[in-house]
């Protein structure tokens, strides 16, 4: 089935070559489905990437997918036109009235501030509390995991000695999980920061299941007991080249940047990066939007509240 997108929104185009079933808002309204309501808050600074990363991996699975985009007022985007912004994004008090069966939280480049100093903490605060009662079920990824562990449990992030960058090998703490459903006995998952969770400090919260790890990335995967909030600390939503831009900017901006574990054959920058994760990122997104969206939301969203 299709996922629906805002009308003109570059995504669409990229989806389309990929063969990936998108659907704009003109062709959806001639339909009677009710599709699944998916609400994107977009903090990355590469905004466009981001969409259609996540449009990529929401449209990959049988379920009709309405995707929702939005942003915090309190935010200006530096990297993204504000034209696009202005085109496709809605402030969160256009959809603070709506419900939505699913959320995604994205991550951002702020990891080296405290949560408090982020110039739009107190509105995703707001959100995150709003989410309790307007979102079935919300999928939290990499920073976006780390607020969303902080402002719900209390759990700090730590800082690193130094970044966590490449593709590392994942395995299954929790064995009965079905958002890992599927899943092989070791899988890959980039990563791109500079913080962490500690296992201790979440084992501490009776809430919180860890559902995934790797002995190099620390945890990956936590879970409420319930389904309805789970954090993943990497970016398996992230395209080829993704890290290999991450690199590059990073090299030209003069930062300390190591080549990314895992990614070129070799170790080696000036050859193509392999791969490795992109199977596993479907089913997990498709895990989610199955068993822990489609499966238990309410058909009436109302019913949330």
């Amino acid at each position: 089935m299709p996922i629906k997108i805002p009308n003109g929104l570059p995504a669409g185009k990229t989806l389309a070559e990929e063969n990936i079933f998108v659907m704009n808002e003109t062709r959806a309204v001639s339909q009677d489905i009710r599709p699944l309501q998916i609400l994107l808050l977009n903090l990355m600074p590469t905004k466009i990437d981001t969409e259609t990363q996540l449009s990529r991996l929401l449209g990959n699975t049988p379920l009709q997918v309405e995707l929702t985009l939005a942003r915090t007022r309190s935010h200006e985007s530096k990297n993204t036109p504000e034209e696009h912004m202005l085109a496709f994004y809605k402030d969160f008090d256009d959809v603070a009235a709506s419900n939505f069966d699913g959320m995604v939280i994205t991550g951002a480049p702020v990891e080296h501030l405290p949560f408090e100093e982020v110039d739009y903490w107190d509105e995703l605060c707001r959100i995150m509390e709003w989410s309790k009662t307007h979102v079935h079920s919300t999928f939290h990824i990499c920073w976006g995991a780390q607020a969303g562990l902080y402002y719900h449990f209390g759990v700090q992030k730590r800082t690193l000695p130094e970044k966590l960058f490449g593709v590392f090998e994942h395995t299954l703490d929790y064995r009965q999980s079905i958002l890992f459903r599927g899943f092989d006995d070791v899988f890959m998952a980039p990563h791109s920061r500079h913080t962490t969770v500690d296992r201790a400090d979440l084992e501490r919260v009776p809430e919180l299941r860890i559902l995934a790890s790797s002995k190099e990335a620390g945890v990956y995967a936590v879970s409420t007991k319930n389904g309805r909030q789970i954090f993943i600390t990497g970016h398996s939503e992230y395209d080829a080249q993704t890290l290999n831009r991450e690199y590059i900017r990073d090299l030209t901006a003069g930062k300390p940047i190591s080549v990314p574990k895992n990614y070129f054959p070799n170790d080696d920058p000036t050859r193509d990066p392999v791969v490795s994760w992109r199977a596993h990122a479907n089913l997990l997104y498709s895990n989610w939007l199955n068993y822990f969206v489609y499966q238990t939301t309410p058909f009436n969203l109302d019913e949330l509240r």
